[in-house]
């Protein structure tokens, strides 16, 4: 397993992060996942052993459920606190109360009590704030974040599902002010849905900030059950939670060329996804999530996929973006810009 920094921190997490969503399945969360205990513990204990430290979760996954099960797990196998990165996030409603959810001061500070009593932990390495607050100012935001963390309850701080606009906003309110800043971004990125190589991608590699994809393997459509002659897997999470979006017929065609590549090496369809999503630049670690150990061992092995530069730029060219403005007009104007 390889290892990257997270952001520009000290700190080594391995390219490959344990999903929790499957944990639980407590209402919303039942048609993603219901692992029992026993199944959560093995999951955990193959992924520890394959050398993955990073461990994702949220206070909302299964209504606070999941944090309780991972907590259980890892002292159910006796690992110590200092083997595993663990990443939780707060925004999510976490209960009826006109306050218990968003990004205000004061819901972030009882959100951190929360999960942290649910793991049963100190600290929460990671804290993400888990999307947009579209009624909470930033400066409001970033001074509750700086809060848990000189209160020692959080170590670091990252942002998931925001626009790169907000990211180097609140990015900058914490700068002037000398609080701390977001080392990680978590976003939807798969080689089925690269939109945020138009804007977040490139802001992340110009400030430094890790890139952590959820969903890699669109909500399991990559995973190989999918085809154009067998739109319905049968037993599996898309079938009844179609989500996230993707453009379909562009994801059969990918689809299709990975069939071909997998042949080639001997794998699986979601092993090659899993590959290209790991030389993307800008990306430290991929979450992924099972609900079997076997489906498991099949993703973590996708870190031992090397691809050809052939194979990359194929499947580069089957997903690339339509280009939008401004960049067509950037590209038009840096023609000439160098000398020859």
């Amino acid at each position: 397993m390889k290892y990257n920094l997270l952001g520009k921190t000290g700190v080594l997490v391995s390219e490959l992060s344990l999903g929790t969503m499957t944990f639980g399945g407590k209402g919303y969360w039942k048609a993603i996942g219901e692992l029992p205990q026993d199944d959560i513990n093995d999951i955990l204990k193959t992924a520890l052993d394959s050398g993955i430290n990073f461990i994702d979760t949220a206070n909302g996954y299964s209504e606070g459920l999941a944090e309780t099960m991972l907590g259980k797990g890892l002292k159910d196998l006796g690992i110590s606190r200092q083997l595993v990165v663990i990443a939780t996030k707060v925004r999510i409603r976490m209960g009826a109360g006109a306050n218990q959810v968003g990004l205000s001061k004061l819901h972030i500070a009882d959100s951190v009590d929360d999960s942290l009593k649910r793991l049963g932990m100190s600290h929460i390495d990671l804290l993400y704030i888990h999307g947009v607050d579209p009624i909470t100012p930033l400066e409001e935001t970033m001074r509750g974040l700086e809060d848990v963390v000189r209160d020692g309850k959080v170590r670091y701080l990252g942002i998931s599902n925001h626009p790169a606009w907000m990211v180097t906003k609140a990015n900058g309110i914490a700068d002037k002010m000398g609080w701390s800043k977001f080392v990680a971004l978590q976003n939807y990125y798969t080689i089925a849905s690269r939109d945020i190589e138009r804007e977040i991608v490139p802001m992340a590699l110009s400030e430094g900030l890790s890139i952590m994809p959820w969903s890699p393997l669109a909500g399991g459509f990559l995973s190989g059950k999918y085809t154009r002659e067998h739109p319905v897997a049968g037993h599996s999470r898309r079938d009844n939670f179609d989500f996230p979006p993707i453009n379909k017929p562009k994801a059969y065609d990918l689809i299709d060329a990975m069939k071909l590549i997998a042949s080639a090496h001997k794998v699986s369809v979601a092993q090659v996804a899993l590959a290209y999503l790991l030389k993307k630049p800008g990306v430290t670690s991929i979450i992924i999530g099972a609900k079997k150990s076997a489906q498991l061992v099949d993703n973590i092995a996708a870190s031992q996929l090397a691809l050809t530069s052939e194979e990359m730029n194929q499947l580069d060219n089957i997903s690339a973006l339509t280009t939008e403005y401004p960049a067509w007009m950037v590209e038009r104007q840096s023609t000439g810009r160098f000398p020859e």
